[in-house]
């Protein structure tokens, strides 16, 4: 399993859009948007890395109003915490 994080820059106008049309990419699990440098943060799971590369440069470099990307791919799961489960307020 490759588990990458996608950092993201867009024009301010389309950040809602870009957000939406990356979360309904196979492989992409969450997309938020942040403060600081950065305007999106994208989590990606994929089986293999080549699905990354195909996603990266045919799919997310493609979206109109990207200004800039920093990807990471991660090396080891070292937390096991669920986040979901920390959120959760109950049925």
């Amino acid at each position: 399993m490759v588990t990458a994080i996608v950092l993201i820059n867009a024009q301010r106008e389309k950040i809602n859009s870009i957000g939406e049309q990356i979360s309904g990419f196979g492989g992409v699990t969450e997309v938020f948007s942040v403060s600081g440098r950065f305007d999106l943060v994208v989590l990606i799971r994929l089986k293999e890395l080549n699905g990354l590369s195909q996603l990266m440069t045919e799919k997310i470099s493609n979206i109109e109003g990207i200004i800039r990307t920093e990807s990471m791919v991660t090396f080891k799961l070292i937390s096991k915490h669920d986040i979901a489960a920390m959120f959760d307020l109950g049925s």
